[in-house]
């Protein structure tokens, strides 16, 4: 396993001779960051998705119009806060998500939290890329598996060219739900009555999704790129334009999506919104339409080629610093790999995945904020100490943050699970750090 370096990365060499270095193994040069609109495009590229778009439909359908959009608008501003204070550190230091783990978990602690995550978002590249094959097959009839190997190949081949496509992919992945979305609210405003949105009132009753629930299934739709946003926001020229960049996904960029799924099972489009949530692609293809069928087909391989493609970049560069080898082998490599889980139909476990997120995933984000703006005298002491090889004090704030989360999930559901882990793992920390952290100055050798 490869060991902390905060030296910057040499030129590129083999593989990426032709392509921008990525910097897997230290922080970004000043020289080499990117203009404020590229970060932006890569993150407002990203959540504005159709698979953002279930979750707000599905708690728009359990909560009703009004009380759903005030989960989405609740989750969102905690993403923004969550999201933004990680983006800031990013930006003033250039870091990775490895590389602050290490500073917070240790040399050798860094790599479950690394491994952990990027496990995660390689899951979610392989549900991502099985969810196109099977949204095609459901629209066109379309071979299932073999359309599902082909978007993985092109995803792959997206995300190898590093984060410079991941922005040109969200420049066009963006404007191009928007059409989508619109086309399809068109088409539902024919025979449905948008007016009466407002006074929806869900098909699932009060008791079937708390308010606190429907926050966690939002926020854990991106909990694991939030957490990793260091990835995408260490390209910024400072910590300024890193958060800008954070606000175009969070909450505009989510925002819309969500709000998109919620007016369309509010206007009754959804046969069964409670489990498709605000899926529309089968009111675009619904109409036999060549132009919307085409629009169709476009959308769903580009639309989900952003989210896997970001994904996989999250994944390739924390395993690329794990292993010591580049991004690009390690793109190919997992991009093979969730592939094949895609075949293998892991992408059925939707509301399970979302589960296990919202409970083990925040808690490791607030960590990561408690130690570099709370704890330890601030974020002076924390770049001037020394990076141990593991930090307990770090691992047990998680525990116990996790383990709030759990008791939240299945003892008080009114409550967010992913928000109590969240606060609780903060608060765990600096009081671990006060009572039974060393000090807090050593300077790094």
């Amino acid at each position: 396993m490869n060991t902390h370096r905060t030296t910057v990365d040499p030129a590129p060499q083999d593989d990426t001779a032709v392509l921008d270095a990525e910097y897997e193994h230290g922080p970004v040069p000043a020289d080499q960051r990117k203009s404020l609109w590229t970060v932006s495009a890569v993150w407002f590229g990203f959540p504005m998705i159709l698979t953002n778009a279930v979750p707000g439909g599905v708690v728009v359908a359990m909560l009703g119009f009004w009380r759903g959009m005030a989960a989405i608008a609740a989750a969102n501003l905690v993403m923004l806060v969550y999201v933004g204070l990680l983006s800031h550190r990013a930006g003033s230091t250039g870091e990775s998500f490895s590389l602050q783990a290490t500073r917070t978990f240790g040399k050798a602690g860094y790599i479950v939290a690394s491994a952990f995550l990027a496990t995660i978002v390689v899951g979610w590249f392989a549900f991502n890329t099985g969810a196109t094959g099977a949204t095609l097959h459901q629209a066109f009839g379309w071979h299932e598996q073999l359309v599902a190997v082909l978007a993985g190949l092109g995803f792959i081949a997206l995300t190898y060219l590093g984060i410079r496509a991941l922005s040109w992919l969200g420049a066009v992945a963006a404007p191009l739900f928007i059409v989508a979305g619109v086309a399809a609210l068109v088409i539902v405003a024919k025979d449905h009555d948008l007016g009466a949105v407002f006074g929806y009132d869900g098909v699932g009753g009060n008791a079937t999704l708390t308010f606190g629930a429907a926050v966690s299934m939002v926020m854990a739709t991106f909990a694991d790129s939030g957490t990793m946003t260091a990835d995408f926001t260490r390209w910024s020229r400072n910590g300024r334009q890193a958060v800008l960049a954070t606000i175009s996904a969070f909450p505009v960029a989510s925002v819309i999506a969500q709000i998109t799924g919620g007016l369309v099972v509010a206007a009754g489009a959804i046969a069964a919104p409670a489990v498709s949530g605000g899926d529309f692609l089968p009111i675009l293809t619904g109409e036999g339409s060549g132009a919307l069928n085409v629009l169709a087909a476009v959308f769903v391989f580009v639309n989900l080629g952003s989210v896997c493609s970001h994904c996989l970049y999250n994944g390739a560069l924390s395993w690329s610093h794990l292993t010591g080898r580049t991004m690009r082998l390690m793109t190919v490599i997992l991009g093979v790999i969730g592939t094949l889980a895609a075949l293998a139909g892991v992408w059925n476990h939707f509301l399970d995945w979302l589960v296990i997120l919202s409970v083990f995933v925040p808690p490791l984000g607030g960590v990561l904020i408690a130690d570099q703006f709370f704890a330890r005298g601030g974020r002076g002491a924390m770049d001037r100490r020394a990076t141990t090889a593991v930090r307990p004090t770090a691992f047990g704030a998680w525990a116990i943050g996790a383990g709030a989360a759990a008791v939240a999930h299945w003892s008080a559901p009114q409550l967010s699970d992913a928000v109590t882990g969240l606060v609780v793992a903060v608060i765990a920390y600096a009081a671990l750090e006060r009572f039974v952290g060393g000090p807090a100055t050593a300077r790094q050798s």
